[in-house]
């Protein structure tokens, strides 16, 4: 093949990208109608306070939740403003460096992800692990791992 020259998909490999591109596109609106319906949340915010729940202290730096999620600073801070309105989360400075500030899940934060949680997993459940056998979730594990990593993210 010669420089330049596109190396086009594959009959195999479009009949496997294009169900993963259109999954990749529907679920996180399907996750988002859930949430939005069950709990006033978006996926994203979702996300966010889950990632926060899962820390010891229910507590990172915001440059590190914004690599969590996927997100930019100011993405992230507008949502982290949208939570603290709410009493989910609270901003300060890290004691530890000035320059960097830590968002840290409250109680009623902790008590919000809890009460979401249920309807959320149900909901990832029915679309797609009930969709699926338990080998093709080692499978898709596995594959997703893979993927990750070449997108540079931590599985």
């Amino acid at each position: 093949m010669q420089k330049g020259e596109t190396r086009w998909l594959t009959d195999l490999e479009a009949a496997a990208w294009i169900p993963l591109l259109s999954t990749a596109m529907r679920l996180p609106a399907a996750l988002d109608q859930q949430l939005q319906a069950d709990a006033g949340l978006s996926n994203f915010e979702y996300g966010v306070m889950a990632a926060l729940s899962m820390r010891a202290e229910k507590t990172m730096r915001m440059s590190e939740l914004a690599r969590v999620a996927n997100s930019t600073l100011p993405r992230l801070s507008k949502v982290i403003d949208r939570l603290d309105r709410n009493g989910w989360v609270v901003r300060r400075p890290d004691p530890t460096d000035g320059r960097s500030t830590l968002a840290t899940l409250t109680r009623l934060g902790v008590e919000k992800v809890s009460a979401t949680a249920p309807g959320h997993v149900a909901r990832v459940r029915h679309l797609v692990f009930d969709q699926i056998t338990p080998a093709q979730v080692r499978q898709l594990g596995a594959i997703m791992t893979k993927l990750s990593a070449a997108l540079g993210h931590e599985a």
